[in-house]
């Protein structure tokens, strides 16, 4: 698969068979993720893979009860270490470091039939205090990650001529 199909067939999976992620293949996606830019290229975040089933059940009060969360075969909460770090453009780094670290693991998943869900809908605090986070830190995203248990539906997007300005805003 090249990366334009990866990035044609992720969706967000919300229905996910009970099955384990083997070792090797969590491994291959996690690293997609440490090859990902950061801003200095520091990589001020951490990633907790959580794959205890308890702990993921847990997960799911975290995530406004958000019932599928609980059917992941793992939860990747991403953690900025950064939170008052800003680009000189005045854009904090936490999140957008996050983002692209999360994304590199959404199309490394694809490549391994795996599926993904983007979590913004959690409670901060519930989530740090469950995981451990100290409270200087934010987890910035929730990720279930698994293998997924049905085909979601095909992807609706604006076409380009709506979101592509030349030039100057539009």
């Amino acid at each position: 698969m090249n990366v334009y199909e990866a990035i044609n067939k992720r969706r967000s999976v919300r229905a996910y068979k009970n099955k384990p992620i083997p070792e090797d293949i969590l491994n291959k996606i996690l690293e997609a993720a440490r090859l990902a830019p950061t801003a200095k290229n520091r990589q001020q975040f951490k990633l907790i893979v959580v794959t205890n089933p308890e702990t993921i059940k847990k997960l799911v009060e975290v995530a406004n009860n958000q019932q599928f969360v609980g059917e992941a075969s793992a939860v990747i909460a991403a953690v900025g270490l950064t939170p008052n770090d800003k680009m000189r453009c005045g854009i904090p780094t936490d999140p957008i470091d996050v983002a692209i670290a999360i994304d590199h693991i959404t199309l490394a998943a694809v490549e391994e039939g795996l599926g993904t869900c983007w979590i913004g809908s959690f409670f901060q605090d519930k989530a740090c205090q469950l995981l451990g986070i100290p409270s200087s830190y934010k987890v910035v995203e929730l990720l279930t990650l698994g293998y997924p248990a049905d085909s979601p539906r095909p992807k609706t997007r604006k076409s380009l001529n709506e979101i592509i300005c030349y030039e100057k805003f539009c």
